[in-house]
């Protein structure tokens, strides 16, 4: 017995011929990154019957290759938009002390006081870190949760950011913001709990010919096809909206980030938080992350022309991410420091005009002529209001009636608060096992049939073979990619992928 909230092959197959043999669903939502998941959460706690289907896997896309931030709104209070700062700042106050306070910590952001910061821009930064801490209390977040922000000292930014250089280095200003141990495990552990609460989620399923009450799905590990009928058909595909409702135009952004040795950067415990000269309001930030790493981000570059599957950097961003935090770093870092990159594709509404990093990050609900739903735009911090907003929409449009919205207090897998999480484990956990699984840390343990469940998946990496063994028997994972590069983060470095795919691959022929 996995119980009700495991995603494995077994109740795909089941639930998937369900759909072909004609069982009619309320809602058909296409798209498994974070809105996808979202949606058949809101929809199936409101007591719909619901279907998400995606054509890769669970957080394939844009998802996966975010800042891993959630964002309090900051950014965009600057800019004026005072809605998706006060909305973003709510929504990370849900994340971190009801939805998934086991996913989501707070993240100190040391911005260092160097000769080149003028006078200008340190006033900026610090009236932007107050603005924050307004927001954050305006959002009814306690300190607890999010320290309010401060100045620091020299010797403390160093403590912080070992590698930040020293000349003239006036101490920092430090604030907070939420950080998520990986915005893959958000996206499986909302899918989860939406199947904990009934939904089906189907991977390696494609959609196409989509209406208001139908659409031809395709499984892709046969190739059998069939039309699956619904009450209401939501398009949350992201970049790929214009697949299905080719009135959707898109003006996709992309965004890269370096991934490093934490040690390149001293062992950091703050996100070294470095302005992008001659911009106002623009940051690159070198932040600590999980697996002993350093992701350095983030570019936000036009990406016009077909969509790829899997996005690439280009040499250009390299250079630039480089060089920006190269100008407060006491030693230079180059190429030779790179051990992985990820580039990743915001789906902007286009607006016709203007930089994509100027580009409202606001979302918007459209039907289109076949009657399909689409949402577009939006941000990975306000999935859930997002969610919330698509159902409302539907549900008018379509004249149906549904429960009220509950996702605003409601735990996710993992959460304390969660009734699957239950189980005792006989062994100490690792650290990075709670930090990554939460109260549902002991199940995977305790649920482990392989051998040595508590060992290594290899030597020098903190993921164990029973967490390899959970993607497959309770996640969903239904190939060694799915398993190294979405449930585990270990593929961002081609050396540790290729020291641990022969324990992927044992697990899904074991357990797949």
């Amino acid at each position: 017995m996995t119980g009700p909230t495991a995603l494995h092959r077994d109740r795909r197959t089941t639930e998937l011929a369900s759909l072909a043999d004609g069982q009619r669903v309320d809602v058909i939502v296409i798209g498994g990154g974070i809105t996808g998941a979202g949606i058949a959460l809101d929809a199936a706690t409101r007591g719909l019957t619901v279907a998400l289907v995606e054509k890769h896997d669970l957080a394939f896309g844009t998802s996966r290759w975010s800042s891993k931030l959630v964002h309090g709104g900051l950014r965009y209070l600057a800019t004026g938009n005072v809605g998706i700062a006060r909305r973003s700042a709510i929504e990370r106050g849900i994340l971190m002390t009801r939805n998934a306070p086991h996913l989501v910590k707070a993240m100190p952001q040391l911005v260092p006081l160097l000769p080149s910061m003028g006078r200008t821009s340190r006033v900026l930064v610090r009236t932007g870190f107050v603005a924050g801490d307004g927001l954050r209390r305006l959002a009814g977040t306690s300190a607890s949760t999010l320290p309010r922000s401060r100045r620091v000292d020299a010797r403390r930014a160093v403590e912080l950011a070992p590698t930040v250089c020293t000349e003239g280095l006036d101490g920092g200003y430090l604030a907070y913001d939420g950080q998520l141990i990986d915005d893959a495990r958000l996206v499986a552990a909302v899918a989860r709990t939406a199947a904990q609460h009934g939904a089906r989620i189907l991977t390696r399923v494609s959609a196409s010919a989509a209406s208001a009450t139908s659409v031809r799905l395709t499984d892709e590990l046969t190739g059998e096809s069939f039309d699956a009928a619904a009450r209401m058909v939501i398009n949350a595909a992201g970049v790929w909206a214009g697949e299905l409702d080719p009135a959707i135009t898109l003006r996709p952004s992309r965004g890269t980030h370096l991934v490093f040795d934490a040690a390149a950067f001293g062992n950091p415990t703050a996100a070294l938080t470095i302005p992008i000269p001659g911009e106002i309001n623009r940051f690159v930030f070198a932040m600590p992350e999980q697996l002993g790493r350093v992701y350095l981000g983030l570019t936000d570059e036009d990406a016009p022309g077909p969509i790829p599957d899997v996005p690439q950097p280009t040499s250009g961003e390299i250079a630039f991410l480089l060089d920006t935090v190269n100008t407060a770093l006491s030693t230079e870092l180059t190429t030779a420091d790179v051990r992985g990159a990820y580039a990743g594709l915001r789906p902007l509404i286009d607006t016709g005009q203007g930089r994509t990093a100027d580009v409202s990050r606001e979302h918007a609900v459209v039907e289109s002529a076949s009657g399909v739903i689409s949402v577009i735009g939006g941000k990975l911090t306000e999935y859930r209001y997002m969610a919330q907003d698509v159902v409302d929409r539907a549900l008018a449009l379509r004249g149906l009636t549904a429960g009220r919205c509950r996702t605003d207090n409601l735990p996710l897998v993992g959460a304390p608060a969660n009734p699957v999480s239950t189980l005792r484990s006989p062994v100490q956990l690792p650290s990075s096992l709670v930090a990554r699984y939460g109260a549902e840390a002991p199940n995977v343990i305790a649920r482990a049939g392989c051998e040595r469940p508590t060992d290594p998946v290899a030597d020098g990496i903190d993921v164990i073979r029973a967490e390899f063994e959970y993607a497959v028997t309770h996640e969903g994972a239904l190939s060694v990619e799915d398993i190294l590069d979405r449930r585990t983060r270990i593929g961002l470095v081609a050396a540790d992928r290729d020291r641990a795919a022969a324990a992927a691959a044992e697990m899904i022929a074991e357990f797949g």
